[in-house]
């Protein structure tokens, strides 16, 4: 008679586990995906304001190719990108050249590096604009004139 009873709770017990455990599943996979799903748009419309095709978001490594273009940073920064603990300095470096390149500071930074599923977004749909790449954040090369000064002819003298 002990085991019996012993034997029914213990499938109770683990029939309700199991059905609570697949609701606490299904709910993560639902919150998993709603984030995913907001990121994917965020970044769309960070591309979008790039001046890129918002396509581009969704295509692995080809979108972190065209990032490095937006950053003005060289293609093969992409490899440093996979080599483990070398790939968390130069990903800093990505979010604070995204973060410059659209007129924000260094608590943007901080956000797409740390929180991308806030940082993005605020990118995406808020007011920041595209200034562009290094060469519009600050270091501009000399200039040369169109018309340059021509120097006054010498003069004899008689």
């Amino acid at each position: 008679m002990f085991a019996t009873i012993f034997a029914q709770s213990y499938t109770t017990y683990t029939t309700t586990t199991t059905a609570s455990s697949s609701k606490i599943s299904l709910v993560l996979v639902l919150a998993y995906l709603f984030f995913l799903v907001c990121m994917l748009i965020s970044m769309w419309k960070v591309y979008t304001k790039a001046g890129k095709p918002g396509w581009v978001a969704i295509v692995p490594i080809y979108n972190t190719l065209v990032l490095l273009e937006i950053v003005g940073r060289p293609w093969y920064w992409l490899l440093w990108l996979f080599i483990p603990i070398v790939n968390i300095y130069f990903l800093a470096v990505v979010c604070n050249d995204l973060a410059k390149a659209f007129g924000k500071g260094m608590g943007m930074t901080v956000l797409l590096f740390l929180l991308p599923f806030i940082g993005y977004p605020i990118l995406g749909f808020g007011p920041a604009e595209y200034h562009g790449g290094p060469a519009n954040m600050g270091w501009n090369p000399p200039q040369t004139p169109a018309n340059p000064p021509v120097p006054p002819a010498p003069t004899t003298g008689v």
